[in-house]
């Protein structure tokens, strides 16, 4: 199994770009996506350095298992990429990694490498080599897109040193070659990485994706809970039922309807309702996590509209209105963990990164 999902220490605090940042052009959505690359001559840098962001994202939210994910903000992953005349044209070159001890600096067996070299291919980078730097704010296997982020925020440097020359169905595709190769091919963490915002993952075969815009008058707050607990999505995704019944599917399905429109309302009671009622996933994944289903009652009960297990866990993910309410609510989710569980956690309560992966520094050549 791959290294990527491993798990690290909690989140420490990092100095992000607020998600009010503009929109690049490199991240207009397409409706329908395509691995065709385009034949257009080898494109020259136009910058000799460049620095990227790219947002934790939750998936899943229960019913949404694996075609739902959100961005969120103040949590993420930076990757900085840089012309380097030692490292071999069309090759990339880890020079360092800091926040963690437990990631590869082998370019072939990292998720933000792995990503990069995508890219580099599909630009038909001949003349150039790279060097790149990984700089991990998430921890690793807590459920909250850690390979994901270092992914898209590596795809995003290397477009951009390039003059941003793909799109995001691009971008997405190359950070999908990284989690194909460390999880799965799923895109409910890379694709709302990229994009920002809730994505509905309409199709894999094609990929197609659908931006889910959550009204902007409308306050969503994530409460995110994340024990000091590794849970491998291998061992998680082992642990899902081969068959399910039809009862358990309608329900599935009326609930995933329910968490779409709410989202497009800006509804986060339908929301928080929606996101608790999954029958199929959640309750063969959360006798695995020490606690979390004493966590998700404390949250309930101390005010969240719906609490669940964000990604493959270990995190717990709940949702509200009001920022002050949440800290509440998360003070009470930890107690649970330790409690039920007798697990340490850290709680955090963050908005909706509603833009995703972005440039945060460069120089021009």
């Amino acid at each position: 199994m791959a290294i990527c999902f491993l798990f690290q220490p909690p989140l420490k605090p990092i100095n992000i770009p607020p998600s009010s940042t503009k929109r690049a052009p490199i991240f207009r959505c397409k409706a329908s996506f395509s691995t065709t690359i385009t034949t257009e001559p080898e494109p020259q840098p136009v910058f000799t350095f460049v620095k990227s962001f790219a947002p934790a994202t939750v998936a899943n939210f229960g019913p949404g298992f694996d075609f739902l994910g959100a961005a969120v903000d103040g949590l993420g992953d930076f990757v900085s990429v840089s012309l380097d005349s030692s490292v071999r044209p069309g090759h990339v070159s880890i020079s360092e990694i800091s926040g963690s001890s437990k990631l590869s600096s082998n370019p072939l067996f990292n998720c933000a490498g792995i990503a990069a070299i995508a890219v580099l291919k599909m630009l038909h980078i001949r003349s150039f080599g790279i060097s790149l730097k990984l700089e991990k704010g998430l921890p690793l296997g807590s459920g909250l897109g850690s390979s994901a982020a270092s992914a898209a925020a590596a795809a995003v440097a290397v477009n951009e040193l390039f003059g941003a020359k793909l799109g995001a169905d691009q971008l997405i595709l190359a950070g999908l070659e990284s989690e194909a190769k460390v999880s799965g091919y799923h895109a409910d963490n890379i694709a709302p990485a990229v994009m920002g915002g809730f994505v509905l993952i309409k199709s894999y075969e094609p990929l197609e994706l659908k931006p889910l815009v959550f009204p902007s008058n409308q306050e969503l707050f994530f409460i995110l809970v994340s024990p000091d607990f590794e849970a491998p999505t291998k061992k998680m995704r082992a642990a899902l039922p081969a068959e399910i019944g039809m009862p358990h599917h309608v329900w599935n399905c009326s609930q995933a309807g329910a968490l779409v429109a709410s989202v497009l309302e800006g509804d986060v009671a339908g929301l928080g309702k929606a996101l608790s009622s999954d029958k199929i996933v959640e309750p063969k994944r959360a006798p695995l996590i020490p606690g979390m289903e004493g966590v998700k009652k404390a949250a309930i009960e101390a005010g969240a509209f719906g609490c669940t297990i964000s990604g493959a866990g270990p995190t717990a993910v709940a949702v509200i209105d009001n920022e002050e309410k949440g800290k509440e609510i998360g003070e009470k989710m930890v107690e649970a963990f330790l409690k039920e569980g007798n697990l340490r956690s850290v709680a955090m309560v963050k908005r909706l990164d509603r833009v995703g992966a972005r440039l945060v520094d460069s120089c021009p050549r």
